[in-house]
């Protein structure tokens, strides 16, 4: 099995910054893609940045320039910088990550159970 847990989330002021993790762990042969989605009030989960194994990503075109998505191969992580945050940025961010296990070798999609970010005005 494998496990994502994200840490990070809180409450912050409009042009603040945070920062997000994310660390798999578990069963694990190899981690493709990881991202983070996030999910309004209200609204339907969306994706908010992307990168694969090889580093290239992709992002929102609402958070471009703004927010900066990195992982730490070594150490099954990924991060989510977000800087000059706004109000409308305030939603669940959750954690995903495409994992190869120790016992499936074939690409799987985890997801972490969330954490908050709300930011306020």
């Amino acid at each position: 099995q494998v496990q994502l847990v994200e840490s990070g989330g809180g409450l912050v002021q409009a042009g603040g910054s945070l920062r997000l993790s994310c660390a798999a762990s578990g069963s694990i042969f190899s981690i493709n893609a990881m991202g983070w989605y996030r999910q309004a009030p209200g609204k339907q989960r969306e994706l908010v940045a992307r990168i694969t194994s090889g580093g290239s990503t992709n992002y929102a075109d609402s958070v471009k320039g703004r927010f900066t998505i990195f992982r730490d191969n070594a150490k099954n992580t990924v991060y989510l910088q977000m800087n000059s945050l706004k109000p409308e940025d305030t939603a669940v961010y959750y954690c995903n990550a495409k994992v190869v296990t120790t016992t499936v070798l074939v690409g799987m999609n985890y997801w972490g159970k969330g954490t908050l970010v709300t930011v306020s005005s």
